[in-house]
């Protein structure tokens, strides 16, 4: 017949705070517990020892010898798993170098700026932060987080949405003073524009036309591998380029670059993940700590919104 289960930290425990408070009453009292259960309890315990480890009378409480042998071994093994519980509490401590991968304008406009209030919140935590719109393998580059823009690619990570932000195509005003703004995607072909050179980039503006979503050549005169160029071209007035109201909302609202055709926006957004090794459901305190802490910072609905509107493109539609 199988052995019954035995809890023999549970006995233990029971035994250990019989002989500290001298009885099984007020025992019972402090575990919340019956006395006649911790009489049962301790009777069980010598029955499976094959031992006597309590001589007890209605006046006289003493612990056998092996019964005093007993008690010493089961306090070094309480003890070492309070121990254990306590080492295993601090690995919940956030600390511990942890790796992050953004792309460049999140990490230029969003998460370095956040950075001394994390690392005041959680000081145990030492960031090792790469800024590249490279795509990387977390588990190649060993990397613990990375921040992705745009569709994600079918992965074993798991991914967190921090939001999403509309497109947009701006350029600047001294551009805009040489070249005028186009008034329908047709005239893209006759401007300067700046584009992307990696791999997942469309070499296609979408726009609606007539009702109809169509994509256009975007085809740059200058290409750049990230965002924040993009964004700096178009400030010094080399053209037209196409990002997220994320990265340039601010340069809009302090009228250094200019929406154009947004008569014909289709409205597309780019969605916004966090995305990590799941590790089996079961987070490293670093990890999970800066997850949560970029989810309760981060509010991009702001961008979600159309940019403010000339009147020459109103007159356009």
């Amino acid at each position: 017949m199988p052995r019954p289960e035995v809890n023999r930290s549970g006995e233990m425990e029971v035994f250990a705070r019989v002989v500290e408070l001298g009885g099984f009453s007020p025992a019972a009292r402090a575990m919340r517990m019956t006395p006649s259960a911790v009489s049962k309890l301790v009777a069980r315990l010598e029955a499976r020892l094959g031992v006597r480890l309590i001589v007890r009378s209605t006046r006289k409480f003493m612990l056998t010898e092996e019964g005093t042998t007993f008690h010493e071994r089961a306090l070094r093994v309480l003890a070492d798993l309070d121990e254990a519980e306590r080492a295993v509490a601090a690995c919940q401590i956030p600390r511990g170098r942890l790796r992050v991968n953004t792309n460049v304008p999140f990490g230029r406009h969003f998460l370095l700026p956040l950075v001394p209030r994390f690392s005041e919140e959680h000081p145990g935590v030492q960031l090792d932060i790469t800024l590249s719109d490279a795509v990387i393998d977390l588990m190649d580059e060993r990397a613990d987080v990375a921040i992705r823009v745009g569709p994600l690619r079918s992965s074993q990570l798991v991914a967190r949405k921090l939001g999403e932000s509309r497109m947009a195509v701006v350029a600047a005003p001294d551009y805009l003073a040489h070249h005028p703004a186009p008034d329908h995607p047709d005239a893209l072909a006759g401007h300067d524009l700046i584009t992307f050179n990696f791999a997942r980039h469309s070499d296609s503006w979408p726009f609606t036309v007539g009702g109809r979503r169509s994509e256009y050549p975007a085809h740059g005169r200058a290409t750049v591998g990230d965002g924040e160029s993009a964004r700096e071209l178009a400030l010094a007035g080399q053209g037209l380029t196409r990002l997220s109201l994320f990265h340039i909302a601010h340069d809009i609202a302090a009228g250094r670059l200019v929406p154009v055709l947004e008569a014909f926006n289709p409205g597309d957004v780019e969605e916004i993940h966090v995305v990590y090794v799941g590790h089996g459901g079961r987070l490293p305190a670093r990890v999970r700590a800066f997850i949560d802490f970029l989810v309760a910072q981060i509010d991009l609905r702001p961008f979600t919104k159309p940019p403010r509107i000339t009147a020459r493109e109103k007159a356009s539609v």
